[in-house]
């Protein structure tokens, strides 16, 4: 569809009352910008963040899944050192397939989410 223009946002969900778990592994530890949600929305729980010129909002929701597909890719500069990073956490790191020109894995967040890490080679 010709109309679309670029992604505005990407969202991911945590169990209800999570937030601070949230704020720990996504503002914390990645060290992203948390922005306010609107006043309408503050009532449903969550947290905004900016990803450069993206945002990525984290809603929250019963859990019946901890292993579904949705998740954010951040594309990164350097994924080796964010790999080591992982490591030292105790974080475990999935090996995706292959893609031409990138490097990637992926890791859950504390809630199950997917996180992808990507590195474009070109």
């Amino acid at each position: 569809m010709r109309d679309i223009l670029a992604i505005d946002h990407v969202q991911i969900t945590i169990p209800v009352g999570q937030e601070e778990k949230a704020r720990a592994f996504y503002g914390d530890w990645l060290g992203l910008e948390e922005i306010e949600k609107p006043d309408s929305l503050k009532p449903n729980g969550g947290v905004w963040y900016r990803v450069g010129a993206l945002e990525l909002h984290i809603g929250t929701e019963p859990m019946e899944s901890e292993k579904g597909k949705r998740h954010v890719a951040f594309r990164v500069r350097d994924i080796a050192r964010l790999r080591r990073l992982c490591e030292e956490k105790g974080i475990a790191i999935q090996e995706e397939k292959p893609i031409p020109g990138a490097e990637r894995f992926t890791i859950r967040d504390p809630f199950g989410n997917r996180t992808e890490f990507i590195e474009r080679k070109d």
